[in-house]
Order: C-alpha cells, then structure tokens, then sequence
C-alpha cells in the first residue's frame, strides 16, 4: 500500500526509481543600483525599473524584477549587499547600476574598479549573466579623470567577457537641452526621462534573458 500511495504521488515512478517533483523556475532579474534605479524623487511606479517590468509584460516574458536599489549607494555597498542578495534571489541576470555615487565622493578609481570586478565574478560564479550599466562624469571633473571613470565599465565588462551599456544616461545627460531632463538638484532624472533610461538598456537585457 504504501508504495501505491507514493507511486501516486510521484515520488516513486512506475518502475519504482525514485523521482524528484520538479516546479517550472521563472528566471528573475535583479538590479543593483542606487538613486537612479530606486526612484529618488519620482512617483512610485514610474521608474525605470517599474517600467522595465511593462515591457517585460507587453513582450509576453515571465520575468521575476527584484529591485534591490538604494539611494547613495556605491560599489562598496553594493559589493556588501550582493552575496545575500544572491541567495536569496538566485537570480538568472544582475544588472549593475552602481559607480555615480563613487564618482562624486571622489572615491579611488581603483576601489571602485576592484568592487565592480568583484561583484560581476561573484555574480558569474553563482551562475548569473550580468549586465554593467556604464556612468560618464561631467567635464568639470577634468577630461583625464572622466576617461578613466568610463573606461572602468568597459574593461571590467571586456575582463569578464560581460554585457555592457556604454552609458546609462545618454540622450539625457548628453544632449543640449540636458538640464530639462534633470529634477533641481541637476543630478536625478525627471520621471520623463526614465522611457529614455529603460530604451537604452532595453536591448542588453532583453538578450541576456533569452
């Protein structure tokens, strides 16, 4: 009787060899980020990442969206918040949208390479894609400094043979009309302008999910 009744319940098979029920997995996308991914001074839903899952939605994908932003984050903090995430979530892509905050505490280019280095190999190893979404600073900051803050995005996204967004704000940060794009601080952008933040990463992530 009781090899019925496990029999019937899948745990044994016809042949009596033990079988493991299998529950269909949903593949999920995590985004590690800071103001820009979180909202800051937008009206809830009307992010990028809130209109990331639309799209997701309207193209008829089932995708699981963990939105793990803070604002004022940097790599630092996000390298420290990723290990749990990663157990938790068990995401199937990491999208990284950290560095901007690193940039304007005049944190060490190094660290800040070093942390995102760090995070897309743990994220590589615990069997995610990840995808790097790259920051450019203002000239004011010197042209040196904001060439070797771009390049930190590439060559950690070339090192890890990654997917990369050359940068996160373009049509926004670097068009004439820039500041009609940004809230008063000249920092975050208007809830306008986040259509333009998901069309830029749109075409990366929705091939890191195939």
């Amino acid at each position: 009787m009781l090899a019925g009744i496990l029999a019937a319940s899948g745990i044994y098979g016809p042949t009596g060899a033990a079988t493991v029920p299998t529950e269909p997995t949903t593949p999920s996308l995590l985004v590690l980020g800071d103001s820009l991914s979180a909202e800051y001074g937008l009206r809830r839903g009307t992010g990028w990442v809130a209109l990331l899952e639309r799209q997701l939605e309207a193209e008829k994908m089932k995708v699981t969206v963990v939105n793990a932003s803070i604002s004022g984050d940097t790599t630092s903090g996000g390298r420290a918040r990723l290990p749990a995430l990663l157990a938790q979530h068990r995401p199937t892509l990491v999208v990284i949208e950290l560095g901007g905050n690193d940039a304007l505490r005049g944190l060490p280019l190094d660290m800040s390479r070093d942390n995102l280095l760090a995070m897309t190999r743990l994220a590589q190893q615990n069997g995610a894609k990840v995808a790097l979404l790259g920051m450019q600073v203002p000239p004011n900051y010197g042209r040196d400094y904001a060439q070797r803050f771009a390049r930190i995005y590439v060559d950690v996204a070339k090192a890890t043979r990654s997917a990369l967004v050359p940068f996160f704000l373009k049509g926004i940060a670097d068009v004439p009309d820039s500041m009609a794009w940004f809230q008063a601080d000249r920092i975050h952008p208007k809830e306008e302008a986040h259509p333009r933040l998901l069309a830029n990463v749109w075409p990366t992530l929705k091939k890191g999910l195939q």
